[in-house]
């Protein structure tokens, strides 16, 4: 018994052998593919065209060629230092050229082609003051800009540069980003060239960042760096979402917090820019002041809703219309106001020379007023 049981071993073993052999070097012998074979032509090879599992490399195709790098030059006259006048130091050193030096400040950021007649989106803190703008499109070439208008409240300019079969983005029409997608940041971060970078929309209608005048932000935490202002913020098909703006960091780095204009703001400021060179919104002249529980109390009010009139512009729309300082806005046309922000927002919505109705709270009795629209002054010469 034990003899049959070392032939029936030795037999097996002898076998595996010649199994493992065969399916070495002649898989085909077995109705197998060779591993190298199989790998090859395995769906999602590195040879592949088609996308990695988890791959945004189609989206990053269709929008990469539509982001651009902007480069801008900026003369800055420096006054003498008061030294050079001194009679004894010009009698030992010489005379020095009369007038203040100047100095070229430089500086980058990036923006998006949105118009086949080069017109490139992006922020007014990239172009502020410049003297000379340069754009590097994807394949090179560099271009001189000019600026078609801006609009320093909402932080968005538009430029544009002569050249043919510019690539453009493709805007998000559907305008239904939700928190939890996936997103893309394109942009020049720190001037090292065109990177991408992913995450998740963290937040919608983000605002009272102090960062502008009007902001619903979108918060991501795609990594957005110095020279990303302007870029593009795309989901996964490759649409323009937003327009990356703005960073919270305490280091002036990238910290998982970053801020970009919705498309839905972006294009409606760019039309208006591209038709009229700049944007017109509603203004009623008087400046306005949050209701804390302390104000709230002190006045008699059941609430912290609303916005206190905390001034009134001389001859402006709200002063013809009877408004005065210690009134509360409730609404705007029917539409409650929850905060001095959101009063802003209202106003500046409406157009000028149309007539809106206010509904105001006045020593704890509500009366509705109306009054005719005006049009918000130049960026910083009045604030409500």
């Amino acid at each position: 018994m034990h003899r049959l049981w070392l032939i029936f071993a030795q037999t097996v073993t002898i076998a595996v052998a010649i199994l493992f052999v065969v399916g070495t070097l002649k898989p085909e012998w077995l109705g197998q593919r060779p591993a190298v074979v199989a790998l090859q032509n395995a769906p999602y090879s590195a040879d592949s065209e088609a996308p990695m599992p988890g791959s945004y490399r189609d989206a990053a195709r269709a929008a990469l060629p539509s982001v651009v790098h902007i480069y801008t030059t900026q003369t800055i006259s420096q006054q003498r230092h008061p030294l050079l006048d001194d009679p004894i130091f010009r009698h030992f050193f010489g005379e020095r050229p009369d007038g203040p030096a100047q100095r070229n400040a430089t500086g980058l950021g990036s923006g998006v082609i949105v118009s086949p007649n080069g017109h490139i989106l992006t922020n007014y803190h990239v172009i502020e003051g410049a003297d000379d703008i340069q754009v590097s499109l994807n394949d090179g070439s560099s271009h001189k800009a000019r600026v078609i208008g801006s609009d320093p409240e909402s932080d968005l300019a538009v430029l544009q540069i002569k050249a043919d079969k510019l690539p453009t983005i493709t805007f998000d029409q559907d305008e239904q980003v939700r928190v939890g997608d996936v997103v893309l940041a394109i942009g020049n971060p720190f001037g090292v060239g065109q990177t991408v970078t992913m995450g998740i929309v963290s937040a919608l209608g983000r605002s009272h960042l102090g960062i502008n005048t009007f902001e619903n932000f979108i918060q991501t935490d795609a990594a957005i760096n110095p020279g990303n202002s302007g870029g593009a913020l795309v989901d996964i098909k490759g649409n323009l979402v937003g327009i990356n703006t703005a960073i919270y960091s305490r280091t002036g780095g990238n910290q998982g917090i970053g801020f970009a204009i919705p498309v839905s703001s972006a294009r409606s400021i760019m039309e208006q820019i591209i038709e009229h060179g700049s944007v017109t919104r509603g203004w009623i002249g008087v400046e306005t002041q949050e209701i804390s529980p302390e104000l709230a109390e002190s006045f008699g009010l059941p609430d912290t809703d609303g916005a206190l009139i905390a001034g009134i512009m001389h001859g402006g729309p709200a002063a013809t219309a009877g408004i005065r300082p210690g009134d509360v806005l409730l609404a705007v046309n029917g539409k409650p106001v929850r905060d001095p922000q959101a009063m802003i927002d209202q106003i500046a919505a409406l157009r000028p020379d149309d007539k809106a109705s206010l509904r105001l709270r006045r020593d704890r009795s509500i009366s509705e007023v109306e009054v005719k629209i005006g049009k918000r002054p130049t960026f910083r010469q009045e604030k409500e």
